[in-house]
Parts: structure tokens; sequence; C-alpha cells
């Protein structure tokens, strides 16, 4: 039996910060309106004229140099974004060309704020199949690039960051274990950006309008995604025979303080053994679930149970379990 593991990780966010305060004079919002909502403080925003490409190279080359692992080993490259740097060619080409994993196919991977649980799936059947040994996967979005800042309903939501895992293929029983995942495309009109595809092409009225900008229905999306991310949660606890006593961390997406309440609630966990830094970061989208496992890196151990769940546009959501590959406290 050939199982992928999570060897190694690196991440990245920008330096510039966006505070609940800094909104209040763009939009008629305040920190206590922003706080009792989502639970957002502040977030990090991408300056300068770059792209996603930038995060991603600085979170590949912070793994490659933690882990040690010559880029040219890298067989290849897998990246989960809804912001890419182009519509083509694929972002994932740009981070191995610029990170020296010369070697490594590239592919990018969509699928919302759900796509961090899509690709550790998908990376992980590359290594189950024995044909590869190595590969480096990268969550993330440049969310302000999309964002808009008239709409002070979403406008405090999303933040930039994003992270980058190195998975290789192991004997031993532990690593990405089991995932579940899920969409339901009548969620299209409540979460999306209404235009820049092929269904809805750029034009000056949709510039104008806002519409290659996140469109959401607050209150649908909220409910889906409270029953959905818990539910499958649960579902991937009970399909594991893990109970509440043997979880050792519930790495939740970031998108509201009260769904991931809800989560943590329905598997009966204790809040301190969920990582949240929503207040910080605000929503990454599919960077959000690996900043977490980059930033707790140094309390994980391994043999610890991790289930992580998300939840994102489409609808599309999924939960994954993982046994945790090596001790953090050691890199």
């Amino acid at each position: 039996m050939i199982n992928a593991v999570i060897t190694g990780i690196g991440g990245y966010v920008p330096k510039d910060k966006l505070t609940n305060e800094d909104l209040s004079k763009i939009v008629d919002t305040t920190d206590e309106w922003i706080m009792s909502r989502v639970g957002i403080k502040e977030r990090r925003i991408l300056r300068g004229g770059k792209a996603m490409s930038y995060m991603a190279v600085k979170a590949v080359n912070e793994l490659i140099t933690k882990t040690g692992i010559d880029p040219e080993s890298v067989e290849g490259i897998i990246c989960a974004t809804s912001t890419s740097d182009y519509l083509f060619p694929p972002t994932s080409t740009i981070i191995a060309c610029q990170t020296g994993c010369k070697n490594a196919f590239a592919f990018d991977l969509q699928a919302a704020c759900s796509g961090f649980i899509y690709l550790l799936e998908t990376v992980a059947n590359y290594i189950r199949s024995g044909r590869y040994k190595r590969i480096i996967a990268v969550a993330g979005d440049m969310m302000t690039s999309i964002t808009n800042y008239t709409d002070r309903t979403t406008c405090p939501l999303f933040g930039d960051g994003c992270g980058a895992i190195l998975v290789e293929a192991i004997e031993e029983k532990i690593g990405i274990l089991d995932s579940i995942l899920r969409s339901d495309g009548s969620g299209l009109p409540f979460l999306l950006m209404k235009a820049g595809g092929s269904a809805r092409m750029p034009s000056y009225e949709t510039i104008d309008n806002h519409e290659h900008t996140v469109y959401q229905e607050g209150k649908t999306v909220f409910k889906h995604a409270v029953i959905e991310m818990a539910n499958v949660a649960a579902e991937i606890v009970e399909r594991n025979g893990l109970r509440k006593e043997n979880i050792d961390w519930i790495v939740p997406h970031q998108a509201n303080l009260r769904i991931i309440d809800a989560a943590a609630n329905r598997l009966e966990v204790s809040i301190e053994k969920v990582m949240i830094n929503i207040q910080k970061y605000g929503n990454t989208s599919s960077g959000s679930i690996p900043l977490c496992l980059w930033e707790w890196e140094p309390k994980l151990k391994k043999g610890d149970n991790l289930i992580l769940a998300a939840f994102g546009a489409g609808f599309t959501w999924g939960a994954a379990y993982l046994k945790w590959g090596y001790d953090g406290s050691d890199t």
C-alpha cells in the first residue's frame, strides 16, 4: 500500500494590512459590524502590481528551503486558485519555472474555496498510483484583485495569501487517508463572478457594473455552508471510526467565524483544537487551510489526526482526514 503524506509546508502572506478601520473610510461599515458578523479584524493585501504567482513562488521557495529538496526532483506542481495570473497559461507553469522545478508537469485546479480539499485528493491519487513520488501542491488566492470595494457586504471578507505543501510517497499508514468531495451546481446564482468567462464576456457594461468581482447572496451561502461543511466533516469522522477524543485538530476553511463554530460544535470538539486565523487574514479562499497548517506546523506531531473541511462557490464542499506525517517542531 502506497500512501501520500505531507512532508513539508511553506506559506506566504503579504506584509501590507487592510484593517477594519481602513475599510470604514472606504465604505459604510465599522469594526463592530464586521467582527460581529464574520470575526475578521484585518486582512493582507498584495500591492505593487504583483499577482498570485508572486505569493506562490514565495511559498514554494520557503518549502524547498525548509525541506532541503532538489527542485529538479519535483515531478509535478498542481495549483488550486480562482485568481490565476492569466486565463492561460496555467499559473502552475509560472511557479515551476521561477522555483527551478524544471522537470515538473504543471496544471491548475479550480474549485473555489474548496480548492485545497480537491487538490489534496488529486495529488494523493497521483502518488497512490505508484507513478509519482514527489509533488508540490500550491493553494492560494489574490482575492483583493476580484473584490468590489464599493460593496460593504463583501469587501470586508477577503484577503490575499498562499500555502504550498510537499507530498511524497510512503508505505506507512499515515498521510492523506480519506476525503469526501461534493458539489451542487444549483448554487451558481448565489456566489459567482458574473462576467469574464465565455457565458458573459468582458465589455464596458460588465466593467461599469462591477461584474468582474465576487457577487454573493450572503444569507443563502451562509445557510448552505453551515449545514454542508458541518455535515461532511461529521461524515468523514464517522466513516473512519474517529471519536472526538482522538481528533487532534479541526482545520476549517476560514470564511466566517460562525461557520467555524458550527462545524466544531457538530463534532463536539473543543474550540482549542480548531485552527482559526480568520481574524488576521480574512478569507483567502483556497489558501486558507494550508495557511492554517503553515502557521500551526510547530504544534503538529507525527500521528496527529486532522479533519479538514471547506465550502465554496459552485457550490463545492468537502472534507479530508489526515494523519500528520512529521513532528513540526523539528523543522
